[in-house]
């Protein structure tokens, strides 16, 4: 008896050691897990008064880590999978049409929901992407990890028209698809990243001239469009141990006659007060009001938030995004749009929420649609 405890044990820990040496592995040369910044850009890092100690800052401090209870808790809620987090059915969704969207006029603002933060925006004529994502998962794994609600069509990047540039906030997997970049990268559009995030899509092929880095409160102008990388408060890391390797935040779009504002992830701070002194009044605010929990409210904005965020913003109207699409969270998945547009009646705010795929036109008559109730 003795002996088989032994030879059990013996095994166990061989077992343990070659999973242990499988994700060092793994996360080492993953492709899709990205790189570290080195060299010039790594200076670069160092010299950014948001950067210490090997790490980026938030604005503020920032509480992210949660006692071990409530983790076991909340990793418990989790495994139990409670079907209200994602539709019965499948999700009706627009079909693309890339010869329509070509054709749209050029002197005005229209833009496509794909679902969570993928946004096609078209302004003066120029076509934007945000956060692209049209993988099945949103995840380093292709086989596990939150998978795309069942929609009735899918959108690919074969079918997009051309792009100008593409926006990334962050460096998560929900908003940096490696599939997706890759597919993109035969394009030969620019992208506009995050300090250090430039790192991952070298690594990727894209050409370090098709790549423009920025800190907070940087700017660069794109043909006639300004573009302003604003501070958000979150986080960044596709690895296990690189939180914090690369910056995040949000982005200032300001056209001839337009201005909106992609906010991607950010738990509600005084920034978003800064940013419409600095930079507003906003035609339209894109911000994120789905994948939040009590425990980890500094990251996440709660629905109610995400209203007055826009009010901060000086946004005239407000469209939320990073809901419809993925299971990231325990709330219900139509929870946060519900949530949202009650605060936004409470404090007269004009929300906007179309359909997926529903090419959307900025003017006068921008009504809230409540598409989701129709499923269950």
């Amino acid at each position: 008896m003795i002996r088989i405890i032994k030879m059990t044990s013996i095994v166990l820990i061989i077992v343990l050691f070659v999973i242990f040496m499988g994700m060092i592995v793994f996360f080492n040369f993953a492709p899709q897990i990205g790189a570290t910044a080195e060299g010039h850009r790594l200076e670069r890092m160092k010299n950014a008064s948001n950067y210490k100690m090997g790490k980026f800052l938030n604005p503020l401090p920032t509480k992210m880590d949660m006692k071990s209870g409530k983790m076991i808790n909340v990793m418990w809620e989790f495994f139990k999978n409670d079907s209200s987090r994602e539709p019965a059915e499948t999700i009706q969704v627009y079909t693309f049409d890339p010869e329509e969207f070509k054709n749209l006029p050029s002197d005005e603002v229209f833009w496509i929901w794909f679902g969570h933060s993928t946004l096609l925006i078209k302004i003066d004529g120029k076509t934007l992407l945000t956060d692209p994502v049209f993988s099945e998962r949103a995840s380093m794994f292709s086989f596990m990890g939150p998978k795309r609600f069942n929609y009735s069509t899918t959108m690919h990047p074969d079918l997009l028209p051309e792009i100008d540039a593409v926006l990334i906030s962050h460096d998560h997997y929900d908003h940096l698809d490696y599939k997706t970049i890759l597919q993109l990268k035969e394009t030969g559009t620019h992208f506009y990243v995050p300090l250090s995030v430039g790192a991952h899509l070298e690594k990727w092929g894209i050409p370090p001239q098709k790549i423009t880095e920025l800190n907070w409160w940087e700017s660069v102008k794109f043909k006639e469009i300004e573009l302003v990388f604003t501070p958000s408060r979150h986080f960044s890391g596709r690895g296990l141990l690189n939180r914090f390797s690369t910056l995040w935040g949000s982005w200032v779009i300001s056209g001839k006659d337009r201005k909106l504002f992609y906010g991607g992830d950010s738990g509600y701070y005084p920034g978003f007060k800064e940013i419409g002194e600095k930079y507003g009044p906003f035609d339209l605010t894109f911000l994120e009001c789905g994948a939040y929990n009590e425990n980890w409210s500094q990251i996440h904005m709660m629905p109610e938030e995400t209203v007055q965020a826009s009010i901060d913003l000086n946004g005239r109207y407000l469209m939320p995004i990073h809901w419809g699409k993925f299971n990231l969270a325990l709330h219900p998945w139509k929870e946060p749009v519900q949530r949202a547009i009650d605060e936004a009646v409470k404090l007269d705010v004009s929300i906007v929420t179309p359909e997926i795929g529903e090419i959307m036109y900025l003017n006068e008559t921008i009504t809230t649609q409540h598409w989701w109730d129709t499923y269950n």
